[in-house]
């Protein structure tokens, strides 16, 4: 019988084969066997890789002892470490590890429901090597999201950051905003009830007060939000004339609400304010109206200019009658006169035996 020597060195094992079956383990040292056997020398820091060698290893008691065997399955997914650090992702399969001077450790997560676990090391998903492996959804602190799996609603989902695996189950968070939103229904054209062709844009601030009914009872809730306000804003103008269209434009806000009011809610929004914002008209019809505010301003000035020259003749006549009365009056006025008459004139000269009072009338006379 031949034999030869086998050394095996620190941290290693040799495993000896005979026709291709595991018939022993050696352990660090120096070993005598039969030639015919066959040694494989296999670093024990290193983990047990290909699923045959693998399944012949575990077939020997001693070795299956010294192996820690992990096993990935389908619906999951594992995460090795390699003394405390991450080293690599590990798809659906076994895996063995040896006990040596390097600690290894699996993390396993399962991926049928979707979700990455809480429990799952958030620092880890910031590894480049997990970049495909999952998905991020943001809700803000300012929307609300709805869960959906395989197109079927879940549930509503509060703001936060939300981690699904890829290729488990579709999955999506589908998102709105909460605040007041602005709409604007800008260049409709609308015939008056007395044919005039306007021009008019329409200013609307809403918000959504059921999510669930906005993003998944209805198809496309900001274009049906439009179309409903649209008709209504036409249905108030096309009953209306110009002139009370003109005259009262605060009106249209409450009939545009009342009128909504039932089909916003099945659309789970509510309207908070609206308004026109601009009334375009015809060129031509501008021009009649600008040329009846003219004729209407110019009425108001000649009314005014009357009222004041009555009341300026009230005021003189009755100044007559004070002053026919009372002669002193008359004197005082006299002498306002001749008052105003000297702040005009430079020299004044007075010659005769006349009383200088009747001299000044004569020149007021």
């Amino acid at each position: 019988m031949f034999i030869k020597r086998i050394n095996v060195g620190a941290y290693y094992v040799g495993i000896v084969f005979e026709n291709g079956k595991v018939v022993d383990m050696l352990k660090m040292g120096k070993h005598w066997i039969d030639y015919k056997k066959k040694v494989q020398c296999i670093d024990m820091t290193l983990p047990v890789s290909g699923s045959t060698a693998l399944n012949k290893l575990l077939e020997f008691p001693a070795i299956r002892a010294s192996l820690h065997v992990v096993e990935v399955k389908d619906n999951e997914i594992g995460f090795e470490y390699k003394d405390g650090l991450f080293a690599r992702v590990l798809m659906p399969g076994r895996y063995a590890y040896w006990d040596s001077i390097v600690d290894y450790k699996v993390l396993v997560e399962d991926m049928e429901s979707g979700a990455v676990s809480a429990s799952f090391p958030r620092k880890l998903l910031m590894n480049r090597a997990l970049i495909n492996l999952f998905k991020v959804h943001v809700v803000e602190s300012f929307e609300t999201g709805l869960l959906m799996i395989e197109g079927v609603f879940q549930g509503t989902v509060l703001p936060g950051t939300y981690y699904y695996w890829n290729g488990s189950k579709t999955i999506q968070i589908l998102k709105t905003d909460l605040r007041t939103q602005q709409l604007e229904i800008s260049g409709q054209e609308i015939l008056t009830k007395d044919k005039v062709a306007l021009r008019v844009n329409f200013d609307v601030q809403y918000k959504i007060v059921d999510a669930e009914k906005a993003l998944t009872e209805t198809n496309n809730f900001g274009k049906q939000l439009y179309t409903t306000l649209q008709l209504a804003l036409r249905e108030y103008i096309g009953t209306m004339v110009l002139d009370n269209i003109l005259g009262k434009r605060e009106a249209i806000a409450p009939f545009i609400m009342e009128s909504v009011e039932g089909k916003m809610e099945s659309l789970g929004v509510e309207v908070i304010t609206c308004g026109i914002r601009d009334i375009i008209l015809p060129g031509d019809v501008k021009e009649i109206i600008n040329q009846v505010l003219i004729a209407q301003k110019k009425a108001q000035a000649n009314n005014i200019m009357r009222q004041e020259e009555t009341a300026s003749t009230r005021s003189l006549l009755n100044t007559a009658k004070l002053m026919e009365q009372n002669d002193m009056l008359f004197k005082l006025k006299e002498m306002e006169y001749v008052e105003k008459i000297a702040a005009k004139i430079g020299e004044i000269t007075v010659s005769g035996n006349t009383k200088v009072i009747d001299q000044l009338k004569k020149i007021i006379n």
